[in-house]
């Protein structure tokens, strides 16, 4: 899709039980509004799945759960998901993680798996722990490469 002169409505979906996928859940949500998107955030709990269709782009941030597996709260948007199959909606996942556990992330595996067979998917992003200064140009590279999807 070309430019068009309405923002593009971007929504960004997480699961946090540290804070470490909420900080990055914040950074993801300054960065796309200085690049001129209207961005809603919303923990997972508290979006209505309903509202899927009535997103441009949706990005998703997860933690991992045991040996790499979603985290409960995340089962229903992962199954709304594979439901939508609307290969036009563009998509990015991102999460925070350990990586002394077997899987780095791995429910940003199992997401980004099943987006790319469903939706457009733009970019993954996998951070270590807490955001840290050098995580802010991964963000910035993570929402522009969601932007140049819009555009495309």
């Amino acid at each position: 899709m070309g430019l068009t002169n309405c923002k593009r409505k971007v929504a960004i979906v997480y699961a946090s039980v540290t804070g470490n996928t909420e900080a990055v859940a914040g950074i993801l949500r300054a960065i796309a509004q200085e690049k001129l998107l209207e961005v809603s955030v919303w923990k997972v709990e508290e979006f209505s799945l309903a509202e899927l269709p009535h997103y441009d782009a949706v990005l998703i941030g997860t933690y991992t759960w045991g040996s790499g597996e979603l985290p409960r709260e995340m089962r229903s948007l992962f199954e709304a998901f594979e439901r939508l199959d609307r290969k036009e909606l563009v998509t990015a996942v991102f999460g925070t993680g350990d990586s002394f556990f077997a899987e780095f992330c791995g429910a940003v595996n199992r997401f980004r798996d099943m987006l790319f067979v469903h939706t457009d998917l733009a970019a993954t992003l996998k951070i270590e722990l807490a955001p840290q200064e050098k995580d802010y140009i991964r963000c910035e590279k993570f929402t522009e490469s969601v932007l140049k999807k819009l555009n495309e």
